[in-house]
């Protein structure tokens, strides 16, 4: 049975790593435009991999659950890829806790039943998820062990907490932190590696979105200032990644990893440490 790559999300990073990981197995691609799938696949199989293409709404169970299904028919499912999301300038905050933090929940759960032995996964979270203070004990565990489909019925989800965009990226990018690792642990059950990584700034289509919207200003900013001093790029997030789910990663799992050029540090401690109270404070 062959041993297939599925990635979710059809962006640069995506494809990205699927470049680094998938060499000699097929990958299934899946977008919520068939467009951006048809596309990625085409550059990929100019490439030389074997691809495939799928249609999946990450904040639909029944879409996720079909494209595991279609997944498993083609082979033994060794490595998953979550790159999918929308970002602050381009949702309500209804939707980006649907979609990134509802719909990364339910790929974690329904992938996480049929992740084979061996195989190991990543999830593309964000910076934003370390930018919040910290949170209490007991809301780290609601957002990390709460079913997913009653995961947008907590109370520090309500409607009147996350009136701005940015706040509920930011808690749906700290919840997938918090959720793989709790997943990490149903996961080594079936002797599988699940992680996550939290990008800063890497020039995508998504980011030029930022960076041409109402946040443009700090998104230059969080460029120029912190010890990178540019962007980070595609590659270097699948560099990390390819590591994380290769055998070299064997020993990882559940974990959180930060590669942003030293924005997180300047915020916290240097440059770009917050002019006026974080929204979700």
């Amino acid at each position: 049975m062959k041993d297939v790559v599925v990635v979710i999300g059809a962006g640069s990073i995506g494809q990205a790593i699927a470049r680094r990981v998938s060499a000699g197995n097929p990958v299934l691609l899946a977008d919520l435009r068939r467009e951006n799938a048809d596309l990625a696949a085409a550059v990929l199989s100019d490439a030389g991999f074997d691809v495939s293409t799928g249609i999946v709404d990450i904040s639909s169970r029944a879409s996720v659950r079909a494209l595991a299904e279609a997944a498993t028919r083609i082979g033994s499912v060794t490595g998953v890829i979550h790159a999918a999301g929308v970002s602050p300038s381009q949702a309500s905050p209804a939707t980006i806790l649907k979609v990134d933090l509802y719909g990364t929940a339910v790929v974690l759960e329904e992938f996480g039943n049929v992740i084979a032995t061996g195989g190991s996964g990543v999830v593309i979270a964000s910076m934003s998820g370390h930018r919040l203070p910290a949170l209490t004990t007991d809301q780290d565990k609601a957002l990390a062990t709460t079913p997913a489909d009653e995961l947008l019925d907590l109370p520090m989800l309500a409607a009147e907490r996350t009136v701005d965009p940015l706040a509920a990226y930011q808690i749906s990018k700290r919840g997938n932190a918090l959720r793989v690792k709790a997943e990490a642990v149903r996961w080594g059950k079936r002797g599988a590696r699940i992680n996550t990584i939290s990008p800063g700034i890497v020039i995508t289509p998504l980011a030029k979105d930022e960076l041409n919207g109402p946040r443009g200003e700090g998104y230059r900013r969080m460029i120029a200032l912190p010890p990178a001093g540019r962007a980070g790029t595609p590659d270097e997030i699948a560099n990390l990644a390819a590591t994380l789910m290769g055998p070299e990663g064997a020993f990882i799992t559940g974990s959180d990893f930060l590669i942003d050029g030293g924005v997180t540090a300047s915020y916290w401690y240097g440059e770009l440490a917050p002019r006026t109270p974080d929204p979700y404070a």
